[in-house]
């Protein structure tokens, strides 16, 4: 995935990779490592990374109004992604 990809999918400014000082900003870690948590935690039952990006970005999650969880963590709603995520590996449905 190339710099412009990376900030594109995690909601972020295409330039955002072009200065160490707004790479390094807290609003740009915290949604790429955001964005990061979320897919490591697919891997396993998406069949691996490159499914689990597939999922992340295009997959509607019916519970959240058929959004992705590309689009709810670029809205800010990451952590109600991870919840989700958390339940349906618990055995909890879709």
């Amino acid at each position: 995935m190339s710099k412009v990809q990376l900030a594109e999918t995690a909601g972020l400014a295409r330039q955002v990779f072009q200065k160490s000082s707004r790479r390094d900003g807290p609003k740009a870690q915290s949604r790429i490592r955001e964005m990061l948590e979320i897919i490591n935690l697919v891997q396993g039952w998406a069949g691996g990374a490159a499914q689990a990006m597939a999922w992340y970005r295009a997959e509607p999650i019916p519970a959240f109004g058929g959004r992705t969880a590309e689009a709810l963590v670029k809205s800010g709603n990451a952590t109600a992604v991870r919840d989700y995520v958390d339940h349906l590996a618990t055995g909890g449905y879709a």
